[in-house]
This record gives structure tokens, sequence and C-alpha cells, in this order.
């Protein structure tokens, strides 16, 4: 499904640094894996090149079969509108636009009906526990409720490929937990492959495989014992 090979990056600047050196992984469908590492080590960049919004330096990234090196900016944009879903650790929700129409966009954007979106922006609400804020504006809902609607957005196009931010970073325990069996679900049942970054070593162990992300690459590892209850 996604498979990085020997992928670096480095940005310039005042004080260049490499942020990603020789990463190797290998993401089945259907899996979850969880992306640990502390603040700054290229967790977030990780998922940008293997979402294709930024490009190694070295190494190859190819995803269902598409190294994504060869693709053009249209190619790209289109594998993740139909492929893809990402939860951004900022939301990126549209403020300018509800709740349920914020979910709809990637529906849409694909060319589905607007009634039949409306029936599966409907459901996805409620996945999240969102029932009734349909017509909530970004501006009347809080962080946690921000980043249900950032969640919901990612999931309802039922995406081959979930990358996910920190995604339970806003919310509290027990609705961490509810978004991560959804999370585990669509995998199970789509044969989704979820990626995702966190901190949380509730999240973590909530995942098919936990891989620790180091300044020397990717290797396996635990969620640390003393977090097991927070999320």
């Amino acid at each position: 499904m996604l498979t990085l090979a020997n992928v670096s990056k480095h940005y310039d600047g005042h004080a260049p640094r490499q942020v990603l050196r020789g990463v190797n992984l290998e993401l089945r469908a259907g899996e979850c894996v969880a992306i640990m590492g502390e603040s700054g080590v290229g967790k977030s960049t990780l998922l940008n090149l293997a979402a294709g919004l930024d490009r190694p330096d070295a190494g190859q990234i190819v995803f269902d079969g598409h190294d994504l090196a060869t693709l053009d900016d249209d190619a790209a944009t289109l594998q993740r509108r139909h492929k893809m879903g990402f939860v951004f650790q900022a939301f990126h929700v549209l403020p300018n636009l509800s709740a349920a129409q914020n979910i709809a966009l990637p529906l849409l954007l694909n060319g589905m009906r607007a009634k039949d979106a409306a029936v599966r922006v409907s459901f996805a609400l409620l996945s999240v526990g969102l029932g009734g804020r349909e017509n909530a504006m970004p501006r009347e809902m809080s962080g946690g409720e921000l980043q249900r609607v950032a969640i919901a957005r990612a999931l309802v196009h039922q995406p081959r490929l979930v990358l996910a931010d920190e995604p339970t970073g806003n919310l509290d325990h027990g609705t961490a937990m509810r978004i991560l069996a959804l999370l585990r679900e669509l995998a199970q049942k789509n044969g989704t492959a979820v990626l995702l970054a966190t901190h949380s070593a509730a999240v973590a162990a909530a995942a098919d495989r936990v891989l620790r992300l180091t300044p020397e690459g990717l290797e396996p590892g635990a969620p640390p014992p003393e977090a097991a209850g927070a999320a």
C-alpha cells in the first residue's frame, strides 16, 4: 500500500537541518501503524512526504503502486483527493463553511451528488459524536469539536490511506478511544491503511504496530508504560 525506501529530508535556512535520514517503512492495506518520537524529530514531515505534499531529498515513496516522485502536481492532487484522508494537527477546517459543508468537501470534489453526500455526511457526524451539529460554524465550535470535524472529513470518502497527525490531541480520553475505534473499524472493514503520528501511549497501544522515529530513522518501538492511561 505505502512504501518508503531510504527516505531523507532536510530543510535549508539560517540553520540547515537534517530532519529525516534513511527512513524505511512498509504499510500494508488494513494495517494501523503509530509513529512516536520526540517533538521536532520529523513525524509531521514524514506524513507530509507520504501524502505527496512535500518531496524527499533522497529515497523513494510508493503509494498504491505509484512512485509519488513521478507524478506531476495535478496527478498528485487527484491521488490525495480520491485515495487519501489527512487529519492535520492544525485542523485546517474552512472557517466560512459549516461542519457539514467542511465534511462534504471530499465527496463533492470527487463528484458525488449533493443528496448522496448529505447522507454520508450525516453518518460521519454521528460517528464522531457531532450529531445535530451539522450547521455549526467553526467559530462556534471548541477545539475538540473542530478536531472531530477534521477527522470526519478525512474519513468520509473511505480513502485507501489515512494519515493522521496527533488526531486525538484535543480530545478527552473517552472521545479519543471512540475515534481510534472508528479508525480501526475503517481499516478492517475497507482495507484502509492508517499511519498516525502521536505522543500518546494510549493511542499508540491501539495500533497494530508502533514505530519510533529517531534522527537515525524508524525503528520498532513501544508506547511508554507510564502514559498508558492518557490520550
